[in-house]
Parts: C-alpha cells; structure tokens; sequence
C-alpha cells in the first residue's frame, strides 16, 4: 500500500498502544505463502476502519477527559465540604472557650467566698478539737488525782501496820528473851508439867514469829511498791502540768490565728469596697452609698461583682459586632483578631480598633477619604501577602511586578483575540474562550474528514453514520459468536478456528 496509507496505519497503531491496545500488523502476501493466516482488506474499508477506530479512541480521550473533570470536581467540593467543617469547629471552640471564661469569671467571686468561710469553718473546727482536747486532759488528771490520793491513804495505812507490826514484834522478843533466860534458869530442875506447858507455849511464839517474819518481808516489798507508785505519781502530775501549758499556749495561738484570719478577711473586703466605690467606678455603682457601720457596708458587694462579670460577658458580644464591622468597612484588612482567645478581650484592643475604624472610614467634607494610615497600609501589604503567597517584605515588589506583567500580557492576549475574532471591545473573556472552543472543534472536526468544503464534509458524516451501525453490529455478532470481549482477541481466535477446521 502507499506511504499515505502506512503513516495513517502508524498514527492509528500509535493510538492503540497510547490507550493499551495491541497494534495493528501487516504482511506481504507474496512473503507469506500461507494465505490463510492472513485477512485481506481493501483501501475503502480499510480507510473506513481507520476512521472508526480514530473515532471510538477520541470519543474514549473525551469520556476519560470528563472523568477527570468529574474527579476533580468532586474533589474540590470534598475540599470545600472539608472547609466548612473546619471553620465550624473553630467556631465551635470558641464557643467553648467563650463559655469557659464566663465559668471562670462566675467561679472566681464563689472560690473567694468558699475560701474565706473554708478557712473559718476550719478554724472553728480545729478550736472545737483543742476544747475537746482540753476537756479529756482535765478528766484524765481529775482521775489521775483521785488514784493518787487513793494511793497515798493506802500507803499512810501500810506505814501504819508497819509501826505496829515493828512495835508488836520487838514485845515479842523481849518476852521471847525473858522466858529464855528463866527456861535456862531451870535447866538444872526436872522437868515438869508446867515446865512442858512452857516448851509449848514457846514452840507456839516460836511459830508465829515465823509467820510474823514472812509477813514483814512481804510488807517490805509493798513499802518498795508504793515507793514506786509515788515516783510514777509525780511524773504523771509533770506530765499533766505540761499538757495544761501546752493546751493554753494552743489556745492563745488559736486566738491569735482567728484575729490574724478575721484581719486578713477584713482587710480584703475593705480593698475590694475601695474598688467599688472609687469615684473611677461605673456610675451606677457609684452612686450607691454603702452602710456605715458594722459588715452591712460589704452586702452591695456581691450584686456589684455580679453585674461586673455580666459586663465582661458582654464585652465578648461587643468584641464580635466590632469584629464584623471592621470586616464591612475594611476587608481588605486580615481577619487575625478575629480568632482570639476570650481571655484576650480586652478594652484596650476594642478601641483600638474603634479608632482605627474611624480614621480609615473618615471623610472630609467633600466626601473624599483621607490619606490611609500607617497601620492601614501595613494591613493591606499583609493581605497582599497572604493573597499572592509572599513570605517576606522585600518580595512584595517583585511579586507587584510579576502580577502586573501577566495582567499586562492577558489584556493584549484578550484585545488580540477580540481583533482576530472580529469581536467587540466590551465582550467579556468568558465568551472569547467559548469562540476559541467553538474554533478549535470545527478545526478537529477538518482535521479528522481531511475535506476543505461543506460539501464533502457533509458527505463524510452521512457515510460515517451509515456505516458506523453496521459496523458496530457486524462487530458485536462476531464477538458475540467467536465468545470474546475484546477487538484485539478477533485475529486470535478466528486463526485458531481456521486451524481448527483444517
């Protein structure tokens, strides 16, 4: 076949394997003597082939382009989906954080509150411990006493018995001696009965002064016990005296901490009350004479406190209308400030920004803004920046310059476009895009049909769309029939059927 031919079938194969299709080959019938192997076709339906082929792969190139776009579209709506959510949870925490100041602000009247009656509860409790303290020292030395002066009557009546019992037993020797002498004195005489009587009657003294002996040995061991006891008395009455100086030393420190406690409580209160009804007060406030005499002067404390913190609360409204005023009559102003934490309002600030808002909306009386200020001009280099993505100063320039050139290159693209198109000045660019579009599909529609006039083109369409179907059905029973899915596994399939049938 001719050159033409072969660099249309090579434009074609190179399509296929773009799309991942296997290639179309060709054989010489005179080098390749097995004819059955081969499929004959001549130029029209070769041709016709070509441009079914080209077709079926542009019309595949547009579905795949509309896929992307699809993709991308959706995309940058989960982008967007992503963005709300994510500006919602801010605002969502700073609610949270707004929610959390107040909290704090009402808590912090209430911990000084619970602190003052904290420490005088546990003030109060720990003086009822000492008290009942004190009571059980005095029960205990009141019983102390008592035992001690049961011990000592005891001990005065084992003195008592000792002294008889010493005076009893010196008799007793004495008698013991005399009849001693006088039983020597007839140790010469026979014995008789009244001199048997007398054995007798010393056997028996003899008895009892064992008896009388054991019995003063265990008196000896009580006069050491009760020795003991008195040694154990006066420590007991050292130990009670310095338990009585030990509990008024607590008592008087207990009297001196509640003064001390009472003083600093006082101390406190009158602070605050100077605060309150300082002449720089709110007016409201002011006005309100506190008692003179006695804790009554501090009852207008609480509700002044109270509408204080309600005040603060409000601050935080008023920090957000100033908010979203400076965003009307400045935009082009950054929005930092609007995502500050609660505990950062502040009066100051709200000022500010009010004086701010003032001196770049000011007007004189021919209706003309004035010169911006500084801070202006440093909130729209700021925007500047963050819109055209500069990270220093000294790139702003540059990037001025380089945004300038391409404005200046797109508006002689758009007036050279309005020029060729034969367009008028005031067409917008989104329908010189359109023009553009309309142009080059019209120019790959004649690159596709190769024809110069009307004609032939509507020649080549009406033939396209008579052959196409046939095509295509032609197509669809030969897959259906050889049982494959693919146009590539036709050849295939058809050559193995030939040898099948040999």
């Amino acid at each position: 076949f001719s050159q033409q031919e072969q660099l249309e079938w090579d434009d074609v194969n190179k399509r296929l394997q773009h799309h991942g299709f296997k290639p179309v080959f060709f054989a010489d019938p005179v080098e390749n003597r097995n004819l059955s192997d081969l499929v004959l076709l001549d130029k029209k339906s070769a041709g016709e082939i070509r441009t079914t082929l080209r077709t079926m792969l542009t019309d595949s190139d547009r579905r795949q382009t509309l896929i992307q776009e699809l993709i991308k579209s959706n995309n940058q709506l989960k982008e967007e989906a992503h963005g709300h959510k994510s500006r919602a949870a801010q605002h969502s925490d700073r609610a949270i954080k707004l929610e959390g100041l107040l909290d704090a602000l009402k808590t912090r009247i209430q911990d000084l509150e619970d602190g003052c009656l904290g420490k005088a509860v546990q003030q109060l409790s720990h003086t009822q411990q000492l008290q009942w303290e004190k009571q059980e020292a005095q029960k205990l030395s009141r019983a102390l006493e008592q035992e001690l002066s049961k011990q000592k009557k005891e001990a005065a009546q084992l003195q008592r018995k000792l002294y008889f019992t010493t005076k009893e037993e010196e008799r007793r020797l004495a008698r013991q001696n005399q009849a001693f002498k006088d039983i020597c004195n007839k140790v010469s005489r026979q014995n008789s009965p009244a001199d048997q009587q007398v054995l007798d009657v010393i056997e028996f003294y003899e008895t009892k002064m064992t008896q009388l002996m054991d019995e003063l040995s265990s008196n000896v061991s009580s006069c050491v016990l009760s020795k003991a006891y008195q040694d154990q008395q006066k420590e007991s009455k050292s130990q009670i005296e310095a338990l009585m100086r030990e509990m008024e030393r607590l008592k008087q420190e207990l009297e001196t901490r509640c003064v001390c406690v009472r003083a600093c409580v006082h101390s406190l209160l009158m602070e605050i009350n100077a605060v309150v009804t300082n002449s720089d007060a709110p007016f409201w406030l002011h006005r309100q004479r506190p008692s003179s005499m006695g804790l009554n002067k501090f009852e207008a404390l609480v509700p002044t406190l109270e509408m204080w913190a309600q005040q603060l609360h409000l601050l935080k409204d008023l920090q957000k209308g100033l908010n979203k005023l400076t965003g009307r009559l400045t935009p082009w102003q950054t929005g930092e400030g609007d995502h500050r934490p609660a505990e950062e309002v502040k009066v100051e600030d709200m000022m500010l920004l009010v004086n701010t808002m003032l001196e770049n909306t000011a007007t004189d009386d021919e209706k003309v803004l004035r010169s911006p200020t500084r801070y202006t001009l440093g909130s729209m280099v700021s925007h500047f920046q963050k819109l055209f993505d500069v990270t220093s100063l000294s790139g702003v320039f540059p990037r001025m310059n380089e945004v300038y050139t391409r404005l200046g290159e797109m508006t002689n693209i758009m007036r050279n476009l309005q020029d060729i198109l034969q367009l008028d000045d005031r067409t917008p660019p989104a329908q010189v895009v359109n023009h553009v579009a309309r142009l080059a599909s019209s120019s790959r529609i004649h690159d596709l049909l190769g024809d110069d006039d009307i004609d032939s083109v509507i020649v080549k369409v009406r033939q396209h769309e008579e052959f196409f179907p046939a095509f295509h059905a032609l197509i669809v029973d030969i897959l259906q029939t050889l049982g494959v899915s693919n146009l590539d596994d036709i050849l295939p399939a058809l050559k193995s059927l030939k040898q099948t049938a040999r």
